[in-house]
């Protein structure tokens, strides 16, 4: 891992918390970001079974279904959503496989448990006059710093990457102008995304400034060059981002990268690109990820009705 934790912590979560988090790592394929949260869902979990215990080491490896029951029932007395209780328990649930599978359990505390029910929240969009007006005001920015965020929009846009794909996209994957753009996703996989005229364009036109954003004489290996030979950060893609969502009359609340990439994916499948493709542009591992854009086309369908047909404000005569 790029950042361990300290001894201590993990000594009061358990004998096996580093053991864990290095098999995400390097056999799973986590990233460092999906690490440090499998990491911090483990301390707290801890953090509650060893609050009545002087005796921290060791509690968690222990822990009966009992005892990670109490768990969830006080991780909905603090108000924790259900999606996300439903993830620490995931995170629990793998790491007793992992216990059980090494043999340094013999039992799995966390087979019978049931997960917090939780109703589909349906991801964000923004209709495509919201994604033209975003560009509209990207293309109204001048100099190197337009040209950026002009590129940077477009192929969010084009691509569907996910924030951390996108910023961390090496130099050498544009440079060929290619019509379609490789990109190495969660676990290390790699898949193709076509590329649109317009983000070639606007890739090409960027490519003309970059060097403004490298200082002279250093060398940097990526597309969206930052400090230190670094990416942009995806902080700072966010910032960006949220001003753009202001100059174009957006909610800036509602803009993100993670956004753009739901504009993605619903707008193809509004205009009847097939289900199997979208999911294979994203890297979705599962279809059922990918339908969930189905069900977001449903609800606007039944918005659009309910505002707009002229016999839906009818009373009922039934």
């Amino acid at each position: 891992m790029s950042r361990r934790h300290e001894p201590v912590a993990s000594a009061r979560v358990s004998r096996y918390f580093e053991a864990f988090l290095e098999l995400l790592l390097a056999e799973r394929g986590a990233s460092a970001n999906t690490v440090a949260a499998y990491g911090r869902d483990l301390e707290d979990a801890a953090r509650f079974l060893s609050a009545a215990d002087t005796e921290l080491t060791g509690v968690l490896d222990s822990a009966s279904k009992d005892d990670l029951r109490a768990y969830l029932e006080h991780l909905e007395v603090r108000g924790m959503s259900a999606r996300t209780a439903a993830r620490r328990l995931s995170t629990l649930r793998q790491f007793y496989r992992f216990l059980y599978a090494d043999g340094l359990r013999s039992d799995d505390p966390t087979a019978i448990l049931e997960s917090p029910r939780q109703g589909r929240t349906l991801p964000k969009i923004l209709s495509e006059e919201d994604v033209g007006a975003l560009l509209d005001a990207a293309a109204r920015r001048e100099g190197p710093e337009g040209k950026r965020i002009y590129a940077l929009v477009e192929l969010c846009y084009a691509t569907g990457m996910r924030v951390s794909e996108m910023v961390g996209l090496p130099l050498t994957a544009v440079q060929r102008d290619p019509q379609v753009l490789i990109v190495r996703g969660k676990g290390d996989k790699e898949r193709m995304v076509p590329l649109s005229a317009p983000a070639r364009a606007a890739v090409r036109a960027y490519l003309e400034v970059r060097d403004v954003f490298v200082p002279e004489g250093a060398t940097n290996p990526y597309l969206f060059a930052g400090r230190n030979g670094r990416h942009l950060t995806r902080q700072r893609f966010f910032q960006l981002l949220k001003d753009l969502a202001a100059a174009a009359a957006l909610d800036p609340r509602k803009v993100s990268p993670h956004v753009l990439r739901h504009a993605f994916a619903t707008h193809l499948l509004h205009h009847d690109a097939d289900l199997r493709s979208v999911q294979k542009m994203l890297g979705h591992a599962d279809i059922s990820t990918t339908q969930i854009y189905t069900h977001v086309l449903d609800e606007r369908m039944r918005r659009l009705v309910a505002e707009h047909h002229p016999l839906a404000s009818r009373p009922n005569d039934n």
